[in-house]
């Protein structure tokens, strides 16, 4: 079973665990506190899962597109849409590259606990760069380093976290400038707390 057919088989009763819903909620919190939302803007959720970030942007932006690589949670979050009669959410299925061709470029560029399962980083953050308007910006979580006891199942995990230096120096190489790092929220497994980062930035406009 590859990791995108567990997230398949998962995305059903995905939202059925609380701490994913307060992880996702503690993220969508931080994001508005740090990046300037307006109904102007065109957001990219990358991994969006059930959409649970991806719906609490909804209100906040113009629109929002949900882009995973599951079938199965975007059909989750198809659900959402429908039941909640929402008009301003697109849904995409990609690839970890984001190589699919899509029609429009973005102001905002989100992700929460996708980062970790795409392999090399570095061209994900030259084509977040190249998906964005001049001046966009970018608002991604993940976790700090760990020591690999975060996941149970490790399908499909690539990195045990990230160190924030690392993130810093890849998303400044792919072209962003004001970079900024604080800690989002704690995530919690068992009797266990994981720390959450949130990296905020902006691509520059041409001078």
């Amino acid at each position: 079973m590859t990791a995108t057919d567990r997230f398949n088989e998962a995305a059903s009763t995905w939202d059925e665990k609380p701490e994913r819903l307060q992880l996702a909620h503690a993220v969508g919190a931080e994001i508005q506190r740090r990046v300037p939302l307006s109904p102007d803007l065109e957001a990219f959720d990358f991994g969006c899962g059930t959409g649970l970030l991806t719906l609490s942007l909804q209100p906040l932006v113009g629109r929002v597109t949900g882009a995973d690589t599951s079938a199965g949670m975007l059909d989750e979050l198809r659900k959402k849409i429908s039941q909640r009669h929402l008009t301003n959410v697109d849904v995409v299925l990609i690839d970890t590259a984001v190589s699919t061709r899509l029609d429009r470029r973005f102001n905002l560029i989100v992700s929460s606990m996708a980062l970790h399962h795409v392999a090399d980083i570095a061209p994900l953050f030259r084509r977040f760069h190249d998906l964005l308007f001049d001046g966009g910006r970018i608002a991604l979580a993940d976790l700090d380093r760990e020591d690999g006891t975060f996941h149970e199942d490790s399908r499909g995990v690539c990195h045990l976290g990230f160190d924030r230096s690392e993130i810093v120096s890849l998303l400044a190489r792919a072209g962003f400038e004001d970079l900024v790092v604080t800690t989002a929220t704690m995530a919690r497994r068992a009797e266990r707390e994981y720390p959450v980062f949130l990296v905020t930035g902006r691509k520059p406009c041409e001078r």
